[in-house]
């Protein structure tokens, strides 16, 4: 089956191959034509299945049918900023032929900027819930011409306490509209939505892939952050690295990154969301020309890459979002080919590496880091390659040097070792910095925290437990207090709703929930630490703000 099978415009089926996509998942071959169809939708598949195109596709044929452009004709609701990036990203692409304008809506934006974008015309709006609904409260944004809803991850949407602000946006489009609501699973909060707000929808579900492909090498190192460059630069000199894509959390890691990189000698750029479709075209031409050798990005800057040629994949930094890890690894070892996955695991990112094995079903085992030593016998036989090539036919002013040398009485094995040494100064090879050893657990520690299932501790409803102490927290994660408690009728799903909703964070990363009296604590993976500081005192609970700090 081909996406020209599906009954796509032209335009979108050329689209769909031109960015590398032979032929349609079962989730876009099973919901595309539901939609096209005009009909409500439900979609259960994981993420990386897939589904973005197969509800991105089917809207915008939809747009396509009328000529009236500027007003929110199509509205796609998800849980993350990041998400919303990336979706918007996605569905950009696929209709830019279609000269379609899609505008991300998220927390943490100026609202002036996003007001003054709406006014000047949007066909396809991308938002997280709670943004959207101060816009809407605000009077700033009309959803009254709206002819399809997509709810994207809607189990993640309602576990970070999105309920109230979904039907208040659903309310606020029109009944005669067409629904899609996409999830990884179907607990009764979603039949019940889909019940109260879908039309006789026809339900599509997938079974789960594979997590990570079988042939893909994964391996993890334990080393401090501060020498992660250093551990990434051992790596790079001893395997065969042909083209790698290295993941960070932030944007400005990508660029602090390719810039250290690049001036180590490695060919390294950024990829980043601020890139215009032109910058990133370029950049994405030169990797797939293999003129540069890593590109550096993160999970949302990554989202939409279609590259048969990877070799490698480094996680430099851990992602949060364990299914992350899925998508990352998903990147090398294509169209039959072996591929490499190699994470850098500061000690206390250990708790996320569980979850990553959780997420991909399998274990990473630890090995460790090449020494001096192994780099600079990697750099001599790649040298002694180099010299073995060219060896048979070398260039004839070459030769010619030698026999003069040979002739002005030079010892030739004196010539060789003195032409090596030239040609090794002339690679420009950087010395190898030292890497603290790091001395706990090495393999002893986490193997201890094995058995520890982080989810098991969570309530069957999206709480969490209320165990431990004001200390106990898991590898990984930083205990952060609240400043209210019982006193206030606190649950542990309104600090999970209050947590994920003001801090923009996905709410199934939080750890164990302990409430007490006056205060709660609650375990932060340390990556979200600041992002969740940074909301201070912005926490509702009812008509109450809470602050909170590090317990």
């Amino acid at each position: 089956m081909t996406f020209s099978d599906l009954h796509l415009r032209p335009e979108l089926a050329q689209t769909a191959t031109d960015l590398g996509y032979l032929e349609p998942t079962p989730i876009q071959a099973g919901l595309i034509p539901v939609l096209l169809d005009g009909r409500d939708a439900i979609g259960q598949a994981r993420t990386g299945t897939g589904k973005t195109a197969a509800f991105a596709l089917p809207l915008l044929q939809k747009l396509a049918e009328h000529d009236d452009r500027g007003t929110i004709r199509a509205l796609v609701l998800c849980p993350t900023r990041e998400l919303a990036v990336q979706v918007s990203s996605a569905v950009y692409t696929y209709g830019e032929a279609l000269d379609v304008r899609t505008l991300p809506i998220y927390g943490g934006q100026p609202y002036h900027k996003q007001i003054r974008r709406i006014r000047r015309g949007v066909d396809v709006v991308v938002a997280t819930p709670g943004r959207l609904v101060d816009l809407l409260n605000r009077q700033a944004i009309d959803l009254s011409a709206v002819e399809t809803v997509v709810l994207d991850e809607a189990d993640e949407m309602l576990s970070m306490g999105f309920a109230d602000d979904l039907e208040a946006i659903l309310q606020a489009t029109p009944e005669t509209r067409q629904t899609a609501l996409l999830s990884a699973t179907l607990p009764k909060r979603i039949q019940k939505i889909s019940a109260t707000y879908l039309r006789d929808p026809e339900t599509v579900a997938v079974a789960e892939g594979d997590r990570t492909a079988e042939d893909v090498e994964q391996t993890a190192f334990l080393v401090y952050g501060r020498d992660k460059l250093n551990a990434l630069v051992r790596l790079i000199e001893t395997d065969d690295v042909t083209s790698a894509l290295a993941f960070v959390r932030t944007r400005e890691a990508t660029a602090r990154l390719a810039a250290d990189l690049s001036g180590l000698g490695y060919a390294a750029e950024p990829i980043s969301g601020e890139l215009s479709q032109a910058q990133r075209t370029a950049v994405l031409a030169r990797f797939k020309k293999q003129q540069v050798r890593i590109l550096v990005g993160t999970d949302v800057a990554a989202r939409g890459l279609d590259i048969d040629h990877v070799s490698h994949v480094f996680n430099v930094d851990l992602p949060v979002d364990a299914e992350a890890y899925v998508h990352r690894v998903g990147r090398t070892g294509r169209a039959g080919r072996e591929g490499t996955a190699y994470s850098l695991v500061d000690p206390r990112e250990r708790g996320l590496l569980h979850r990553v094995e959780r997420a991909a079903q399998r274990e990473i085992p630890f090995a460790e880091l090449p020494s001096v030593e192994d780099v600079e016998a990697a750099r001599v036989e790649r040298l002694v390659a180099a010299v073995a090539e060219n060896i048979e036919h070398p260039p004839v002013e070459d030769r010619k040097v030698i026999l003069d040398l040979v002739s002005a009485g030079e010892d030739p094995m004196r010539i060789a070792a003195a032409a090596l040494a030239v040609a090794r100064k002339a690679r420009h090879e950087m010395p190898i910095e030292p890497i603290a050893e790091v001395n706990e657990g090495r393999g002893g520690g986490r193997h201890q925290n094995r058995s520890r299932s982080h989810h098991s501790d969570r309530e069957h409803a999206g709480g969490r437990s209320q165990g431990g102490g004001r200390s106990a927290h898991e590898d990984g994660f930083v205990r952060l207090a609240l400043d209210a408690g019982r006193d206030i009728g606190i649950r542990p799903g309104q600090v999970v709703s209050a947590l994920a909703r003001t801090a923009d964070i996905p709410g199934k990363a939080l750890g164990k929930i302990l409430i007490e009296d006056r205060c709660t604590l609650v375990d932060v993976p340390q990556p979200l630490v600041d992002a969740v500081l940074a909301q201070s005192g912005d926490y509702r609970f009812g008509k109450r703000l809470a602050r909170i700090e590090v317990a």
